[in-house]
């Protein structure tokens, strides 16, 4: 049995000078060290060795170490492409379709900048609040503020009850359509107006992400509109699974033997057997553990945050 640590990261960035240096995110100079402690810990493997040893193949290293990109950020191509090949590393980049085909502003991430703008996330509760007994009003088949929080209001290990309050309420918590309507105007309220440039100045676009294949990187699946997949039905769940396939391939992605990363890390047995009747190799969850080959579920591994890594 191979140990693989699987190590997940979002944005990577030089926080102190950003625009939002509340963003949770890797700082670039963190990233840096992380890489050497990596270098020196690890033998960092790419997506086809993982797809070759989960299909029988040569097994991994001892200490094999898979690094992965979630959410198709420009910091990716700005600042972790570099580091990447000039140590001779592959990263494996997971990319919702919607950011580069529609250039739109994910409800995910709308919610990361609202809440980096905002200095006191108790003040987004009392909006919520305040929403949902207008939406009540309005007659929204929306629940009471107290069993949102009954549901929602928990702390996890990185965030505080206020914090996953808001993300969970934002990203699945309120019904759609108001619930999107609802993100984009604490956006525009908090963020910004222009929307359009900021979709322009986040994600990565197709020439990009080209320049990322031919420099040796892997692109695998995050879906379309990176939602919850557990709270759609099949055929929402292959529509969105579909679409990110179709836009894979378009790049120049080999679609017969592909990986995934779940959004939220989420899935249920229906992502499952779609992920099967479209061979799909691998895909990853955000279960924070080492992976082990075999042993985990190669639909179902799990990864590491940044943040369980030192940093040097």
């Amino acid at each position: 049995m191979t140990e693989l640590t699987i190590v997940m990261y979002h944005y990577v960035r030089d926080l102190a000078r950003s625009r939002f240096p509340r963003i949770k995110g890797r700082d670039l100079a963190d990233f840096r060290g992380q890489l050497d402690y990596i270098g020196s810990a690890y033998e960092v493997v790419t997506a086809e060795q993982v797809m070759a040893s989960v299909e029988g193949g040569e097994p991994l290293p001892p200490n094999a170490c898979w690094l992965t990109f979630d959410d198709g950020y420009f910091d990716h191509y700005q600042h972790v492409l570099p580091l990447l090949v000039e140590r001779g590393w592959q990263g494996s980049f997971y990319v919702p379709a919607r950011t580069v085909v529609e250039r739109e502003i994910l409800d995910v991430n709308k919610v990361h900048f609202i809440l980096a703008s905002v200095d006191e996330p108790r003040r987004l509760v009392e909006e919520i609040e305040s929403f949902c007994a207008e939406q009540r009003v309005l007659g929204t088949p929306v629940a009471s503020f107290g069993e949102y929080w009954l549901a929602y209001g928990q702390a996890n290990r990185w965030d505080p009850a206020e914090v996953i309050f808001v993300k969970r309420m934002l990203q699945k918590g309120l019904p759609e359509p108001s619930r999107s309507e609802f993100a984009d105007r604490l956006f525009r309220r908090y963020v910004t107006e222009d929307v359009e440039a900021f979709a322009a100045e986040l994600y990565m676009d197709r020439h990009q992400l080209q320049l990322m294949l031919e420099l040796g990187m892997h692109l695998g699946s995050h879906g379309d509109a990176h939602v919850w997949l557990d709270s759609l039905d099949a055929a929402g769940q292959a529509a969105e699974i579909d679409a990110s396939l179709r836009f894979l391939a378009g790049l120049g992605v080999d679609t017969t033997r592909w990986t995934m990363c779940y959004p939220y890390g989420d899935y249920d047995q229906t992502t499952l057997r779609l992920l099967q009747d479209r061979h799909c190799a691998v895909a990853m969850t955000s279960e924070p553990a080492v992976a082990r080959l075999p042993g985990s579920p190669v639909l179902a591994l799990e990864r590491l945050d940044t943040n369980d890594l030192p940093c040097g």
